[in-house]
């Protein structure tokens, strides 16, 4: 699920929906109004699987979460 497989096409892993989010932070925001524009995504789904590639890009050091903000980590 994390990862694409033979199964689970790259857009629906969490790898995928995390690209994407990464994509709608291009400015910080609050995890609120990420939420309002990501939840139309075919791929995102549900507010789970949004909470999940947001645990996922956090623990590989691609978001921070500053003063109520989301942050993409620019490297």
């Amino acid at each position: 699920m994390i990862l694409p497989t033979k199964h689970i096409p790259s857009e629906n892993s969490l790898l995928g929906v995390g690209a994407l989010l990464l994509q709608y932070l291009s400015r910080p925001r609050t995890v609120t109004s990420l939420w309002e524009q990501a939840k139309h995504a075919p791929n995102v789904g549900t507010f789970e699987r949004f909470t999940l590639a947001l645990d996922f890009l956090y623990t590989i050091g691609s978001v921070e979460f500053d003063k109520g903000l989301l942050k993409r980590i620019q490297s």
